[in-house]
């Protein structure tokens, strides 16, 4: 290797293609606005599938005669 420097073993982009790099991660996927993560809405939801499938499983084995 004729480059003992760190910084040029790695390609620069050109102003022109670094906006366009820019403008891309500012739109769609990147630009979405999220609504902030609620962790107590989250432990209520998975009590009530919990809860939920429970009673159906003690549903089930009534009907099976298992009780």
């Amino acid at each position: 290797m004729s480059n003992d420097k760190p910084e040029d073993d790695h390609p620069v982009l050109s102003e022109e293609d670094q906006a366009r790099v820019d403008r891309f991660v500012r739109t769609g996927v990147n630009a979405t606005e999220k609504k902030p993560f609620r962790p107590l809405l989250l432990i209520v939801l998975l009590i009530v599938v919990v809860t939920g499938f429970s009673l159906l499983s003690q549903l089930l084995a009534r009907m099976a005669g298992v009780y």
